[in-house]
């Protein structure tokens, strides 16, 4: 592992020293104003001018910062993330770290198509096959011919369309997005630069050999497990992990990942986190969170969802390194007390009566009159079942009475 945390180290170095300069400049950087999450001109050439790059060579640093966990933006600032404070000392950071920027290869190095270029569809379909590419790479333990990638790539987009009942591709755009494919994947550290002299192999890099390998792992270990649900959805996989308890769930959570997209994979989570059930809506939250910094983005962008906001909240003040009782505090009363109802609801729909009752008497307001006049204020679409379930449940003749009371207030609309 330190051998490969060194080489991860020399591929992030230009992000490292671009995140500590951040760090070192007063009120950060990145101002409001700048929603593409793009370093403004002005930084950008002040940087350039202090760390002796080029303005190409401090937009990619910036990016790779971004992705990798180095830098992590607030409110439209930008500031040193958590795995830059481990950088010097964490060898497994920085691996993740660098994991974080592979499987972000993507977004590190876009396809930028010109006039009448390939369907984004297409695209995105290269993307999801890129993994199998990878596998096979590995697999091979050496230099393998372009043109048996390719041979590669044809069959499984040729798959996925079949799957999705789309037509084929229009014309022959593969092997240009064959080429953009792996020329990301060499701009991240994954695959070696091209041998001048055998232009038409590629072969991976002790650092793309191990990350593809520990995906392999974890995909094999998920499929040889009870609870193996890697090829389900989102929403399946959630549900299958709700009975588990909180190791191998995470273990079944990383095995998913593993074995889509990191894009695809988050925006799957949070459209599950947005249905009805308050569970599995904890539950994705959870998930995410084995995800990490490449998530940042797409958490980020729906931290004004009424419905995510408190999981979201929540979520970024822990990869900023806040501990549970901190992050609480950035939430309004309201905010919490939707929280609260929230998660009342998924108690009540897959938990006991005991674990109800317990979860009431976790309530920040100080009497159950209190909690009830807010819980009736905020608005929770589950407001009514939840007072009625916790009705059923308390032992207190007279609390009960209470819910009871709440509940046909709120059913009713009394004030």
């Amino acid at each position: 592992m330190p051998a490969l945390a060194r080489l991860a180290r020399a591929e992030l170095a230009d992000a490292a020293r671009l995140a500590r300069w951040v760090g070192d400049r007063p009120g950060g950087a990145g101002p409001e104003g700048t929603p593409n999450r793009e370093l403004p001109a002005a930084l950008l050439a002040e940087a350039a001018a202090e760390l002796g790059l080029t303005a190409g060579q401090i937009r990619t640093a910036w990016d790779r910062a971004r992705l990798s966990g180095l830098i992590e933006i607030h409110h439209g600032t930008a500031r040193p993330g958590w795995r830059l404070r481990a950088w010097d000392g964490d060898d497994t950071a920085v691996l993740r770290g660098w994991v974080a920027l592979f499987d972000a290869w993507s977004l590190a190095h876009p396809f930028l198509p010109g006039p009448g270029g390939p369907d984004p569809a297409l695209v995105a379909e290269v993307i999801e096959a890129a993994p199998q590419l990878l596998a096979l790479l590995h697999l091979s333990q050496g230099p393998v011919q372009i043109d048996a990638l390719l041979d590669l790539l044809r069959q499984r987009v040729a798959e996925l369309r079949t799957e999705r009942h789309e037509p084929p591709a229009a014309g022959d755009p593969l092997p240009a997005l064959l080429t953009w494919a792996l020329q990301a994947a060499t701009d991240v550290g994954a695959l070696r630069p091209r041998d001048p002299e055998r232009p038409d192999e590629v072969a991976l890099t002790a650092l793309g050999s191990w990350a593809v390998w520990v995906k392999l792992e974890q995909i094999c270990v998920a499929a040889q497990g009870p609870a193996g649900h890697m090829e389900h959805s989102a929403e399946t996989m959630l549900r299958a992990s709700a009975g588990l308890s909180p190791g191998p769930a995470r273990a079944e959570y990383r095995a998913w990942l593993a074995a889509r997209p990191v894009g695809s994979a988050v925006a799957e989570l949070l459209e599950v986190a947005r249905g009805e059930d308050a569970l599995l809506r904890g539950l994705a939250f959870e998930a995410l969170r084995v995800v990490g910094a490449p998530a940042e983005p797409a958490v980020a962008e729906v931290v004004n969802e009424p419905v995510l906001r408190p999981y979201a909240v929540l979520w970024l003040a822990e990869l900023d390194g806040g501990d549970a009782e901190t992050a609480a505090e950035l939430l309004t009363r309201e905010e919490a007390t939707w929280l609260w109802v929230d998660t009342a609801a998924a108690v009540a729909d897959h938990g006991d009566d005991h674990l109800l009752v317990s979860h009431l008497e976790a309530a920040v307001q100080g009497s159950v009159r209190a909690l009830l006049q807010e819980v009736r204020e905020v608005g929770h679409p589950r407001t009514v079942q939840v007072l009625v379930a916790l009705a059923a449940a308390h032992p207190d003749p007279a609390t009960a009475k209470a819910m009871r009371r709440a509940a046909f207030q709120v059913h009713t609309g009394e004030t």
